[in-house]
């Protein structure tokens, strides 16, 4: 369908030199493109969407506390979700498949840092949870303000209601057992305002 539209707008062009059916054609060719920074911003949030996984997934194996393998879970959805996105704009998959493996160095350091801090104790797990959920609303924020594509704004907000859903889990837990969770990137008073959120609205 995609092809017969084109063919349309350039048989169009072809019958007259309007300059209004040049701007036509400009504007599906914006309609079907990203920017550089788009496709930055998603061969990255792959990768950060894997960290939350691939940790979520070890801390299970060494807690062997449920939530993780539930929040884990959601996070397979939100890589999936994302490479859809990457494979309809013609991106490279960014992610190894290799769990605990990552192209991006910062990513691979900050997995290694965060899994050894899940080995130390459940209630520093339930920390590094809350400290990746933090980490993913400050930046799909980020790149929420780098897009206007429909495409890539509805996954990114319905990632960030997501990450807000885990957050406001991985907090319950850490209330449960007496420990608060202090916000590394976002607000206080924006971690405040989601905890008062109810949960829901989104995909996982």
């Amino acid at each position: 369908m995609k092809k017969i539209a084109i063919l349309i707008v350039l048989a169009s062009v072809m019958l007259s030199n309007c300059s209004s059916n040049n701007d036509t054609i400009i504007q599906l060719e914006d309609e079907t493109e990203l920017t550089q920074n788009e496709k930055n911003d998603l061969s990255f949030l792959r990768e950060e969407e894997k960290l939350a996984r691939d940790v979520y997934l070890y801390a299970f194996e060494k807690q062997q506390t449920q939530i993780f393998k539930n929040i884990s879970e959601s996070e397979q959805t939100h890589m999936n979700s994302v490479l859809s996105l990457m494979t309809k704009y013609g991106i490279p998959d960014s992610a190894s498949k290799e769990v605990g493996v990552f192209n991006n160095k910062e990513l691979q350091e900050l997995y290694n840092v965060l899994t050894a801090k899940s080995d130390i104790s459940l209630i520093d797990a339930f920390t590094v949870g809350a400290l990746i959920e933090d980490l993913d609303i400050d930046d799909i924020d980020d790149f929420i303000a780098n897009s206007s594509n429909e495409d890539v704004l509805s996954v990114y907000n319905n990632l960030s209601c997501g990450s807000k859903n885990h957050i406001r889990a991985y907090t319950k837990q850490l209330n449960n057992n007496n420990t608060t969770y202090v916000p590394e990137y976002i607000s206080k008073t924006y971690y405040d305002s989601i905890l008062s959120e109810s949960s829901g609205g989104c995909t996982k």
